[in-house]
């Protein structure tokens, strides 16, 4: 007999393997009996069963869901309407690939689980291993510049951003190059700090005209002066007075 995916037996009836676990509850599959079905939905979904979509794909409703009944009624929707899905335990069902081959579904989805986890670990493991798991330092300063950019210009749409340092058809940087953006860089700063005095100017003003009595001079903080005390101190050439009584 050919091997077969997404079949087997719940006790001692024939069942198709739908989901092989149910999101949320990894314990349990959904199911249908076929034995219990029309004639003419048997032969439907037995098509569908065979077909090449279905034994490639991880799980039988996918090809269900692109298959349909001799009235043209989608198959997977229609079983799902007539309740005829059942829940079941994935301990309870043993999958039959083949007459020799059994195994229980909730063996078998471990086992598929861990290779599937393999699989990623060993995928994730080759792109480390190519690119090092580091960045070019060209790669990170150019991506670093345009998420600044696109920060400041979300913040502040009149702001300019400065722009990239771009090497020559030669893939260099000369001082040239280099002098040229310094300048560039520059220019967009002062034009960023005019806009910046021009701003805080006109939230003066409207600080003003919401309340008359605040002023910036009213609002500046007062910084306090704390005088030293002065010291007395005496000249290196003043004379010691002495006193009669301190003579004695």
């Amino acid at each position: 007999m050919a091997f077969m995916k997404h079949v087997g037996k719940h006790g001692d009836r024939k069942v198709c393997i739908l989901f092989r676990q149910v999101p949320g509850e990894d314990h349990m599959c959904l199911c249908i009996y076929p034995e219990v079905l029309p004639a003419h939905w048997q032969d439907s979904i037995q098509r569908a069963l065979e077909s090449e979509v279905a034994q490639q794909s991880e799980e039988l409703a996918d090809a269900l869901h692109r298959s349909f009944l001799p009235d043209g009624r989608p198959v997977l929707e229609t079983l799902h309407q007539e309740r005829m899905i059942k829940k079941l335990r994935t301990s309870d069902v043993i999958v039959t690939p083949t007459n020799e081959a059994k195994i229980r579904l909730d063996e078998l989805n471990k086992m598929l689980n861990e290779m599937k986890q393999g699989e990623a670990a060993i995928k994730k493991m080759a792109e480390n291993d190519a690119s090092r798991g580091m960045v070019a330092p060209e790669v990170k300063r150019k991506a670093e510049a345009e998420y600044k950019a696109t920060q400041s210009a979300k913040s502040d749409p009149a702001y300019v951003a400065p722009p990239a340092l771009k090497a020559g058809q030669d893939g260099a940087l000369s001082d040239r190059d280099i002098a040229a953006n310094m300048l560039a860089q520059a220019k967009a700063m002062e034009q960023n700090a005019r806009a910046m005095v021009a701003e805080a100017a006109r939230m003066k003003k409207e600080a003003e005209r919401m309340d008359p009595t605040v002023s910036a001079r009213a609002t500046a903080p007062v910084t306090e002066t704390v005088k030293e005390p002065k010291r007395r101190t005496r000249g290196p050439n003043k004379p010691k007075i002495l006193t009669a009584d301190a003579a004695q």
